[in-house]
């Protein structure tokens, strides 16, 4: 009876050998590689968000070279949402490109948006 507790326990320690160490440290790679990814990301969102704050505040505001008033300031999507330029903020709130931004200085010196296409599947 104790030689088949001893053979049970030899079999189960090179169970472990065999394939708990690597799967444990495959779990271990797996949560290492998660935590860097998160911090990766982490970091290309803040050099996003600074890039946006450095075009931002390079752009002239089309309230600013359309002389609005500031009544028509406080009734403009535009003027509440700073962090988009006017046209974004336009075209999400009417789901089209009001014609008058083809004509304003704001939009026509924009710079082209970075558009990552994707291929076609």
């Amino acid at each position: 009876m104790l030689e088949w507790i001893d053979i049970f326990v030899a079999l189960a320690v090179m169970l472990l050998l065999r394939f708990g160490i690597p799967l444990g440290l495959t779990g271990l790679l797996i949560w290492w590689l998660r935590k860097l990814d998160l911090r990766w990301q982490a970091e290309a969102e803040e050099a996003r968000h600074v890039q946006v704050e450095a075009a931002t505040a390079q752009r002239p505001h089309c309230w600013e070279v359309r002389g609005c008033t500031p009544e028509m300031r406080a009734r403009c999507p535009a003027y509440q949402r700073n962090d988009l330029p006017c046209w974004q903020v336009m075209r999400l709130t009417t789901g089209r490109l009001p014609e008058r931004c083809f004509d304003c200085k704001v939009f026509r010196d924009a710079p082209a948006p970075n558009l990552k296409l994707r291929p076609a599947h």
